[in-house]
């Protein structure tokens, strides 16, 4: 695919090829997810490079990360230091994306990440990060304020003992806590990322079902999907309402099966939404997948529209120029017009509040949007982030 030799810029500044290194964790327990945003990702590359709009083309290699933010940084290396590339998108691990914001700064490439935990465009952002993933401050705002009007403000939590987990818990206290001044927090439990065996954790929950008026789940990818078939094979879903983080996702309600059904979720995309040019989008990914898209699949897709658009702007594929180009710049995009925002290079996405519920057809769950929240009603104010840039 790409040649090292080709993506520099030609002595008079004029360039043919821009070099992209594409890590996602193709294996592991978010191949699913990673598969479902490389497909997004290749369709854009696809689109720019057969578009009269752009005088450049992309080339690209696709590295492994295997969830592990070690070899996701050596794979990085591989990209930028042997392979060439000046730009580089994914991991869906918020371990391993934030192993690579610091890799991006170090070495001055510009970075998408496909992660959500809030620290990647906060306290650990930098100049050289920007995120069209919506992250969980986002997702949360939604959640809580849904789940304190509709369920009450006494909360058990479950999560994932990794940073996206802490990341739920602790954006969803801070909003619980701002919302209702007899917020409480009845218990946490932590699972090991890649556990298999919930039952200990479901009895817990289950036994203190009494105190609580909703139980938030702080996972994602298989894990989540385990996590809900088992709860669902025990009933707990009688029990206590549960909302979920990610649930919507389409390989999760996959994975579960019957055990989605009944379960909020915050929403970070459906194929279905009517905003931007979302449909076109909807209609190319069909005609070459056979298939429809889902939330990686246009986080995928809109990092590498939006960094393109940088690059064409810039007029250069020089990472630090695109990337002072970058900041700030408004994109027309699935969800409308939209921005990398400057003071923290995060898109300033709409969410949605949904419940995925039981099909007429077919075992996968439909998802039912309840609410939604516009970008500028999600996203948190500047000087709430903790990024410095």
């Amino acid at each position: 695919m790409g040649d090292p030799e080709q993506a520099g810029a030609d002595d008079d500044g004029e360039f043919d090829t821009v070099q992209f290194g594409v890590l996602e964790p193709f294996t592991g327990e978010f191949s699913d997810l990673a598969e479902e945003r490389h497909q997004g990702t290749e369709l854009a590359i696809q689109q720019i490079n057969e578009s009269d709009e752009y005088d450049f083309t992309i080339e690209y290699e696709e590295y492994d990360t295997q969830l592990d933010p070690a070899t996701a940084t050596q794979r990085a290396e591989q990209a930028v230091q042997s392979d060439g590339a000046q730009f580089i998108t994914g991991c869906i691990s918020s371990s391993s994306a934030l192993a690579i914001n610091d890799f991006a700064l170090e070495n001055e490439v510009v970075y998408t990440p496909g992660a959500a935990d809030v620290s990647i465009t906060g306290s650990e952002c930098n100049e050289y990060v920007f995120r069209f993933e919506t992250n969980t401050a986002q997702i949360a705002e939604a959640m809580a304020q849904w789940t304190a009007d509709e369920l009450g403000d006494r909360i058990f939590y479950h999560i994932a003992d990794y940073a996206y987990g802490d990341s739920v818990l602790e954006e969803v206290e801070t909003r619980m806590e701002s919302i209702s001044d007899s917020y409480e927090r009845v218990d946490v439990t932590r699972s090991d990322p890649g556990s298999t065996d919930f039952e200990a954790f479901i009895s817990q929950i289950s036994n203190a079902s009494d105190e609580a008026d909703a139980l938030v789940v702080g996972m994602t990818g298989a894990d989540l999907a385990i996590f809900l078939s088992q709860a669902s094979a025990r009933g707990l879903q009688d029990e206590i309402p549960i909302v979920t983080t990610t649930a919507s996702f389409r390989a999760v309600r996959a994975g579960a099966g019957e055990g989605a059904y009944n379960v909020y979720s915050g929403v970070r995309y459906i194929p279905g939404i009517e905003t931007g040019d979302n449909e076109a989008f909807v209609d190319a990914y069909q005609d070459e997948y056979d298939d429809v898209p889902d939330n990686f699949s246009r986080v995928g897709y809109e990092s590498i529209r939006m960094v393109a658009n940088g690059i064409r702007e810039a007029g250069s594929n020089d990472p630090t120029t695109v990337r002072e180009t970058l900041s700030g710049m408004e994109h027309d995009t699935i969800f409308g017009p939209n921005e990398f925002r400057a003071c923290d290079q995060q898109a300033v996405n709409p969410v949605w509040m949904g419940e995925c519920v039981e099909p007429d057809e077919g075992e996968l769950a439909d998802v039912e949007l309840l609410t939604d929240l516009s970008g500028e009603g999600a996203i948190p104010d500047c000087e709430e982030t903790g990024c410095e840039l």
